[in-house]
């Protein structure tokens, strides 16, 4: 990608723009945790008692979530109109890692997201809000730091 591609930065890049995430857990003993995160509740738990996500499940939406809030910044500073996003995510996962066995990750070996963006913008446009926002969301770049193979299939859909 070129630098011409980038969009300029929308605050001043010589000036720190620091913020701390806050959370807090409960775990009592079991496979299900709630978190606190500002007013909100939020519940991970393992498939066997089922009473929410599971963490990992979980770290797949936060990428989603996350390509939606960059996909609307991108698409704010390129004036890009689009009308709805479609997300969907899989992630595989070897369970062994998680219980102990050596040499095997206990993350994704790989995340393979399709997103549907409706949208009548050119396909030029449309290429460059996806440069642009696969360089700067900060969950998929976390999971390139991790060495997940990040398989991202993008579609242009009229509205």
């Amino acid at each position: 990608m070129s630098d011409s591609d980038l969009l300029p930065p929308s605050v001043d890049p010589n000036t720190k723009a620091l913020g701390i995430r806050r959370v807090s857990a409960r775990n009592e003993a079991s496979t299900r945790s709630v978190m606190m995160v500002r007013d909100h509740i939020v519940v991970t738990d393992e498939k066997g008692t089922n009473t929410g996500p599971t963490p990992l499940e979980l770290t797949l939406s936060s990428l989603m979530g996350c390509e939606g809030v960059i996909i609307n910044r991108c698409a704010e500073a390129m004036n890009f109109s689009y009308t709805a996003v479609d997300m969907e995510g899989d992630g595989e996962v070897d369970q062994r890692g998680s219980r102990g066995v050596q040499g095997v990750r206990p993350y994704f070996n790989w995340v393979k997201l399709r997103i549907r963006v409706h949208t009548d913008e050119p396909e030029e446009r449309f290429e460059r809000l996806i440069r642009n926002v696969e360089y700067r969301c900060p969950v998929m770049n976390l999971f390139k730091a991790a060495d997940v193979d990040v398989q991202m299939h993008w579609e242009r859909v009229a509205p």
